[in-house]
């Protein structure tokens, strides 16, 4: 399709599986990282998403090398999973800063080309705990249950200028975050599951790619679950 595509956190598990399906379609494809060192297939730019500045320089570099971004993966995001009573202010302001603040600053970006162009995809990619909520994941579960609100205020903000903003939920994957977990909590999770397993990061791929093709033009201020079943009705 030739546009211009930026995954953050694209380096590793859902953003560089995306990142390879929209390079697959034709795409010119950018990614932000902060600490894993990215594949050489594509453009990169490090960036802290916490900082505006970083935020700036890198699209101002994919600007520079590409072109203005056209579809924006809001992907970058981190785990700080401790239960209430133990965790700091400092856990829960973090996780905040960087996966809900961290998407405000990189969707205030792009916006500003978008507009001009009067086109553009933005998919921002949350959680099923943001919808379930899970114990140990306070701060988790609220930054990403505010990726919702964000979109659909976005999605009328900036619907009159084509340009859609949209959320995709995924339940348990197969990425190192969770590898992190063990055995016993994948067993459970999985267990949890309808469909009785997790999911690939390519299958999250899949529908974040489908948000920014033309067949998915008239959806803005969805919320799509890619969970199993695991969060049905909500």
């Amino acid at each position: 399709m030739n546009r211009v595509v930026l995954v953050t956190g694209g380096s590793r598990g859902i953003g560089l599986a995306t990142a390879r399906r929209f390079a697959a379609n034709g795409d010119k494809v950018a990614i932000t990282y902060n600490s894993t060192p990215p594949p050489d297939e594509f453009f990169a730019v490090k960036c802290d998403i916490t900082s505006m500045s970083d935020v700036d320089a890198a699209f101002t570099a994919v600007e520079a090398e590409l072109g203005p971004v056209e579809v924006l993966v809001a992907n970058a995001g981190i785990t700080k999973d401790t239960l209430l009573l133990r965790m700091s202010e400092t856990d829960f302001a973090s996780v905040i800063d960087a996966n809900l603040t961290g998407a405000y600053r990189v969707c205030k970006r792009a916006a500003q080309t978008m507009l001009r162009a009067r086109r553009g995809r933005i998919v921002l990619i949350s959680s099923v705990v943001g919808l379930l909520g899970s114990a140990g994941q306070a701060n988790y579960a609220a930054s990403k249950a505010g990726l919702v609100g964000l979109a659909r205020s976005l999605a009328r903000e900036l619907g009159s200028r084509s340009i859609t903003v949209n959320v995709v939920a995924p339940g348990p994957v197969e990425t190192d975050m969770t590898a992190v977990l063990g055995e016993e909590r994948m067993a459970a999770l999985t267990a949890s599951v309808p469909l009785g397993r997790v999911a690939t990061p390519d299958e999250i791929a899949g529908v974040i790619t489908f948000l920014a093709s033309d067949d998915a033009a008239y959806i803005t201020g969805a919320v799509l679950p890619v969970d199993g079943g695991l969060g049905m009705g909500h």
